[in-house]
């Protein structure tokens, strides 16, 4: 009997070698094939372009050229940035920005200056500018009518401040000096009014956002049915430190926030998150306080060190190579927030236009990175094996309009590989 079962035993096994010989030649031919189509778009992009690939599945590295030396991210610094405020913040936190005063309250009419305190909300504005951008960001008139509901207050005999100092006075980051520019798409300040734009969106910055928002909530008490004795003179100031809040309006929750800044890649909201990610943890709301914390926490994270000089990834002096990338991506691929943040190929943000009728539609989520002679394209892609691809293709002086065919080329051969 025990002869008989070896036989079979042996018998077996020569029979699953032929099938097992001729998946592992399969899988050879499917990476083969991805290293052909990939290596071709990297050398097509040319020499100071880098890229690295991981089936996350298996832990497999499945191309790498140039992957450790380190490129220009542009907006792919965002995802350093996004995830240090979502491990720091958690997904739930919001910003806050309140009314606090030390006056009193006497039959209605409040008596005492309302110090409105900016707490680095980038969605913070008017009614219209949150309809028409957002549709669920912190506005003014939410603001306004809590205090009146909260409080019971229908007149104001006193004046209102606008406090800004929850962030530095800088409106800029490195890359732009530090003053106002149309690339940042808005104007930092930790009371940040409709993006910081004076008239319509995009045409001229506010010099001083704490006086506009100020001004603005005097208007959204007046609506509010609240009379303002004798006017309401407008200034900025600081909170005392003695006085109480009265009332506040929170932003969305950071889950939505980061969405908001790598969905359409938004330099504001980034330069904003980076500033808030300083004040809560870094000891100052500036650039340089946030750049440190971020660099900390990746540190500490995810065992990577990138050169970080502002939030949103405009500057010159960032520096990242595609294994810094795709091992952050590593770490956070369970990550629901942070995957729910990247735009879809095809279908949402930067990529809407992008893969458009092809495999990679729907299948591939990631950042892009743009500047004038930089294109790069990071993030995940489901393989036609149903394994989960992680990728970072960083292509540095060409031509975006050049690069994105190629990195859409190779983001298809990613989401068509049968590995």
């Amino acid at each position: 009997m025990r002869g008989i079962l070896a036989t079979f035993a042996l018998g077996a096994l020569l029979a699953c070698a032929p099938a097992t010989a001729a998946a592992q030649s399969a899988q050879g031919s499917a990476q083969r094939s991805l290293s052909r189509a990939l290596g071709s778009g990297i050398r097509t992009a040319g020499r100071s372009s880098g890229a690295y690939v991981v089936d996350l599945s298996t832990g497999q590295s499945l191309f790498s050229s140039a992957a450790g030396i380190g490129r220009l991210p542009a907006s792919v610094e965002k995802l350093y940035t996004t995830s240090t405020a979502l491990l720091r913040f958690g997904p739930s936190a919001t910003l806050t920005t309140s009314i606090l005063s030390r006056g009193v309250l006497s039959h209605g009419t409040w008596n005492g200056t309302l110090y409105l305190r900016g707490g680095g909300d980038p969605t913070f504005g008017s009614q219209g500018f949150d309809q028409s951008h957002y549709g669920g960001g912190a506005t003014i008139q939410r603001l306004a009518a809590n205090l009146t509901r909260q409080t019971g207050i229908t007149a104001l005999r006193g004046s209102i401040a606008g406090d800004e100092s929850r962030f530095d006075s800088r409106r800029g980051t490195p890359a732009t000096d530090y003053q106002p520019a149309d690339e940042m798409e808005g104007e930092l300040s930790g009371l940040a009014y409709d993006k910081g734009f004076a008239l319509v969106p995009g045409a001229e910055f506010d010099r001083h956002p704490a006086l506009t928002a100020a001004a603005d909530l005097v208007n959204a008490l007046r609506d509010a049915g609240v009379k303002l004795s004798g006017g309401a003179h407008i200034s900025a100031g600081i909170t005392p430190a003695d006085a109480r809040q009265l009332t506040d309006v929170n932003s969305p929750r950071m889950a939505t926030l980061i969405q908001l800044t790598n969905t359409p890649s938004d330099n504001f909201f980034a330069e904003m998150l980076l500033k808030d990610i300083g004040a809560q943890f870094g000891g100052a709301g500036t650039t340089a306080s946030g750049a440190a914390v971020v660099r900390t926490q990746l540190a500490r994270s995810f065992g990577i060190h990138p050169r970080l000089d502002d939030g949103s990834g405009l500057s010159y002096q960032d520096l990242t190579t595609p294994l810094q990338v795709v091992t952050l991506l590593t770490h956070l691929a369970d990550n629901p927030y942070f995957t729910n943040s990247l735009a879809v190929a095809g279908e949402t943000g930067t990529l809407s236009n992008e893969m458009n009728g092809t495999i990679a539609q729907g299948r591939c989520r990631g950042k892009t990175g743009t500047l004038s002679d930089v294109s790069n394209l990071v993030g995940y892609c489901q393989a036609r094996d149903g394994h989960t691809l992680a990728f970072a293709f960083l292509m540095n002086s060409i031509d975006p309009d050049l690069a994105h065919p190629i990195q859409d080329r190779m983001a298809i051969a990613l989401a068509n590989y049968d590995g």
